[in-house]
């Protein structure tokens, strides 16, 4: 049996573990008013072990899904691989006399594979310096990292999504008179159209003869204009003309589960409720997106002896919630969060990572020595289980307990 077959099975099991005790706290709530300190203690462990396994199946999945477009990755950024290209050296060898219109298309802009000891990835090189300006500091982008990756050589992505499972299943008779239960499932056939992602720069025609140069313009202004763009769409498009369907668009949104009885929610209370309500929708949540602001609020959090409750002002650890990570995005508004099976519920297509173009002749470039440097990408968002995504907002919720 291999790792990722087993590591499907055991969170099968915690999940279930972890259903039992909450069917187990509500049969208690409603019996005594109040669920007990064992059934407590044993539903935290039961679900310390259903996080743990459900981000080593998620780990799991990535590593296979990465691995298999590996041989299309590389770790050159965006700007070395573009300069590096065959038409464009033709080009930067012509300098100034280099006339006409120039498109290369470019594999694997938005996901690189780490190089070095930095932490950085192909797309964000440690050592490239500013060759037209200094560039503002990048933003940190995440969204993207949290979804399965996936490829498309189509417009348009088709998936059928189950709407609804009305589960009849009883005991019955060896030789019944009256028929067997019959239960029911009903299906949409969902069609999303690929989205394309563009912006372009204007530069002077003395970039053509500068390569270093022209690398850092396409790396420092279009790529990360691009990547910028993204991350905003992934989380918050609305789904209207040219936009993509984004995951808050989708989700569900926050509602207290049954059987709760929490009367004053904290905003750490609110996700770990939301992770409840994830893993009712049978689909155990893997982790947390949220503004700076709110985990800063969150970390800060201090018991009444002025300690603080979750943050280790001198740990090196990565932001962890509930045993699950945090994903800190500046695209989430103040106040929301995201929890959820990010990994499981919504899945990244690309249909072309993107085109550089370069041309002399684009309006008044010619007379006024300019070039204009277009990019775009192509992808698609799919939503499969918009259950497993719980959104809301901390507006009535305090940061501590």
């Amino acid at each position: 049996m291999s790792d990722y077959e087993q590591a499907a099975r055991d969170l099968k099991a915690a999940t279930d573990e972890v259903k039992r005790f909450a069917e187990a706290s509500t049969t208690e709530l409603r019996n005594l008013g109040k669920v007990t300190e064992e059934t407590k203690a044993s539903a935290d462990k039961a679900l310390a072990e259903m996080n743990g396994l459900s981000a080593r199946l998620t780990d799991l999945e990535q590593k296979a899904a990465r691995a298999g477009q590996a041989g299309a990755r590389e770790t050159r950024s965006l700007g070395q691989r573009f300069i590096d290209g065959d038409e464009v050296k033709a080009a930067i060898g012509m300098g100034e006399r280099f006339k006409g219109r120039l498109t290369v298309e470019m594999r694997a802009i938005t996901s690189g594979s780490s190089t070095g000891n930095s932490g950085t990835t192909g797309l964000v090189v440690a050592d490239r310096q500013p060759g037209i300006i200094q560039a503002t500091p990048d933003r940190r982008m995440t969204i993207r990292g949290l979804l399965m990756p996936g490829t498309t050589q189509s417009g348009a992505i088709d998936y059928v999504r189950e709407t609804l499972f009305t589960n009849n299943a009883a005991p019955v008779a060896e030789n019944p008179n009256a028929n067997k239960p019959q239960s029911e499932l009903k299906f949409d056939l969902v069609t999303l159209g690929v989205k394309t992602i563009a912006h372009f720069v204007m530069a002077s025609r003395q970039i053509l003869a500068d390569a270093p140069m022209l690398a850092s313009y396409v790396d420092g202004r279009l790529r990360y204009g691009l990547a910028l763009k993204e991350e905003d769409q992934l989380l918050n498009g609305d789904g209207t003309g040219q936009n993509l369907n984004g995951l808050m668009n989708q989700a569900t949104a926050y509602a207290q589960p049954a059987g709760v009885n929490a009367k004053t929610e904290t905003m750490i209370d609110r996700l770990r409720l939301a992770m409840l309500q994830a893993t009712m929708a049978e689909l155990p949540a893997t982790g947390h997106v949220l503004n700076p602001t709110d985990w800063t609020s969150i970390e800060m959090t201090k018991d009444t002896q002025g300690r603080y409750v979750f943050a280790n002002p001198t740990g090196l650890a990565g932001p962890v919630l509930w045993g699950l990570p945090v994903a800190e995005s500046l695209s989430m508004k103040a106040g929301n969060f995201l929890t959820g099976a990010f990994a499981y519920a919504a899945q990244i297509f690309d249909r072309e990572d993107a085109t550089v173009t370069i041309s002399t002749e684009d309006r008044d470039n010619f007379v006024k020595n300019m070039v204009t440097i277009l990019a775009e990408e192509r992808m698609a968002l799919a939503v499969y289980r918009p259950q497993a995504l719980i959104k809301g907002t901390f507006a009535t919720s305090a940061a501590g307990g």
